[in-house]
C-alpha cells in the first residue's frame, strides 16, 4: 500500500477509532457489531440487485445471534432519499420495534434510515412531521425536551459516495417540488459503521465516479470555507481526499475490478465525510439540492464547483494553490500557479477541475444534463433564500445573504449552464 493510502487510513482511524470498521473483506464482521445493541435488528437493504449482499448480512447477523425484526428485510430508499421512503421505513420501526437498524446501502438508504429513526422516536413526543427537523440541531433540541432515545443505526456503506455512514447529515428529498433539504445534527451520527470497499465493485461504475466527484466536493468546499483554527486539519483531509480521487479514479475506469483503486476511492469519500464533520460545504452543494431530478449529487457538485471557484478566488488564493497543485501534478493545469492571483488563479484551477471531470467522462456544464431548464435556475435561486438552507450561504468563503442571491448566484448559474466563466460577477 502506498504512502497516500497509509496516511488516509491513519486519518480515518484517528477520527473514528473502533466505532468504524473499514477495509477489504470486512463485511462478515457486521453481525458482531450489531449484536452490541440487542438481539433484534431491522435490516434495510435492496433485495433485487443487492440480494446477494443482503443475504450475506442476514447470515452474519444470524451467526451472531441477531434475528431480523419482523422476519423480513425492509426495502431500501430510492435515490436522494424521498420523503415517502422515510415515512415507510418509520412504520417498520414502529411495528417491529427493533433494538437497532442495520442500514445497508448508499447514502440515500442510510440518510433515510437516520431520518426514519428520529421520526419513530420523536413522532409522538415532539412532531411526526419531518419538516420541523430540517436545519441544524433541531433533533438534539427535541431530544432534550422529550428525553427520548433513538433506535441506533448501524450503517453499512456499499457505495463510494456521500460519507452518510460517518456523518451528522441526512439529505431528504421532496420529489413533488424537486428539492432536497438537510437535517444536520450530531444526534443522528451512526454510532457504529462499516465500509467493505470490495463491495463497491458490485455497483455500477457511474455510481463510483459520482462518489469520487462528491469526495472532491466535500473536501474542497470545506477547505475553502474553513476558519484558520481548523486550517491544518482541513488541509490534510483535502490533500489526501483529492489526491486519492485524481490519482485513482482513472484506474477504476480502466479496470473496475482494481481493488486497490476501489479502496482508494472509498477512502477518499470517507475523508470527504470527515471533512464535512470538520466544517461545512457551501455553494456547489447548495445548488445541487435543486438539481436532484436531473443529476446525481456528486455529479451536480462536480459541475458547479469550478464556477464557484472563480467567484471565491480572491478570498482563497492560498487554498487554491494547494488544491490546484494536485491537479497540476496530474497534468490537468498547464499554468504556473505560483505566478497567478485573484480571478486568474481561480480560472486556472477551475479549468483544471473541468479537465479532470472530462477525463473521467463527467459532464461539466448544466446544459449537458438531460432535462435542465430555466426552472432549475429559478428553483436554485429560491432555495438559496430558504432559511433552512442558510447555512450554505454562511459557509461560503465569500458569505452571502438572501438579498444578494440574485446579484451573484444567478450569474454563476448562467455561467455553469454553458461553461462561460466570463459571466461570473465577483464582489468588490
Amino acid at each position: 500500500m502506498d504512502a497516500l493510502l497509509e496516511n488516509s487510513r491513519a486519518l480515518l482511524k484517528a477520527w473514528k477509532g473502533d466505532s468504524y470498521v473499514f477495509g477489504r473483506g470486512v463485511l462478515p464482521r457486521i453481525g458482531e457489531m450489531a449484536k452490541e445493541y440487542g438481539k433484534r435488528a431491522l435490516l434495510v437493504c435492496n433485495t433485487t440487485y443487492m440480494k446477494n449482499l443482503a443475504d450475506k448480512v442476514a447470515a452474519s447477523l444470524k451467526a451472531a445471534g441477531v434475528e431480523l425484526s419482523g422476519g423480513v428485510i425492509a426495502p431500501d430508499a430510492g435515490p436522494n432519499a424521498p420523503r415517502v421512503d422515510v415515512y415507510r421505513l418509520e412504520t417498520y420501526i414502529l411495528h417491529y420495534k427493533p433494538d437497532c437498524i442495520v442500514a445497508v446501502g448508499g447514502g440515500s438508504t442510510i440518510d433515510a434510515c437516520k431520518a426514519a429513526s428520529l421520526l419513530a422516536g420523536l413522532g409522538a413526543a415532539h412532531s411526526p412531521e419531518i419538516d420541523c427537523y430540517f436545519g441544524t440541531n433541531m433533533v438534539t433540541e427535541a431530544l432534550k425536551k422529550t428525553g427520548v432515545s433513538l433506535v441506533p443505526v448501524t450503517a453499512v456503506q456499499t457505495s463510494a459516495s456521500s460519507g452518510a455512514h460517518l456523518t451528522k447529515y441526512s439529505n431528504i428529498t421532496d420529489p413533488v417540488i424537486g428539492q432536497k433539504k438537510l437535517i444536520v445534527d450530531d444526534a443522528i451520527v451512526p454510532p457504529k459503521s462499516m465500509f467493505d470497499y470490495e463491495v463497491t465493485a458490485s455497483m455500477p461504475l457511474s455510481v463510483t465516479l459520482d462518489g469520487a466527484l462528491d469526495a472532491i466536493a466535500h473536501a474542497f468546499e470545506v477547505f475553502t470555507g474553513i476558519p484558520q483554527a481548523k486550517y491544518d486539519l482541513a488541509a490534510q483531509i483535502a490533500q489526501n481526499a483529492i489526491e486519492l480521487t485524481v490519482r485513482y479514479a482513472p484506474r477504476v475506469i480502466v479496470n473496475p475490478q482494481d481493488m486497490e483503486a476501489r479502496e482508494a476511492i472509498g477512502m477518499a469519500t470517507d475523508l470527504g465525510g470527515y471533512a464535512i464533520m470538520v466544517g461545512g460545504t457551501n455553494g456547489a452543494h447548495l445548488t445541487s439540492f435543486s438539481l436532484v431530478d436531473i443529476a446525481a449529487h456528486g455529479t451536480a457538485c462536480g459541475i458547479m464547483n469550478p464556477y464557484y471557484t472563480v467567484f471565491f478566488a480572491s478570498a482563497i488564493e492560498d487554498k487554491l494553490k494547494l488544491v490546484g497543485g494536485i491537479f497540476k501534478k496530474h497534468g490537468f493545469i498547464p499554468e504556473d500557479l505560483a505566478s497567478l492571483s485573484g480571478r486568474a488563479l481561480g480560472l486556472a484551477v477551475a479549468k483544471g477541475m473541468v479537465a479532470f471531470a472530462k477525463s473521467i467522462g463527467a459532464p461539466t456544464t448544466l446544459g449537458e444534463l438531460k432535462g435542465f431548464g430555466e426552472h432549475h435556475i429559478k428553483r436554485a435561486l429560491s432555495a438559496a433564500k430558504d432559511p433552512q438552507l442558510e447555512m450554505k450561504l454562511k459557509n461560503m468563503p465569500v458569505p452571502l445573504t438572501a438579498n444578494l442571491v440574485d446579484t451573484y448566484l444567478e450569474p454563476i448559474l448562467r455561467a455553469a449552464t454553458g461553461g462561460d466563466f466570463s459571466l461570473i460577477r465577483t464582489m468588490e
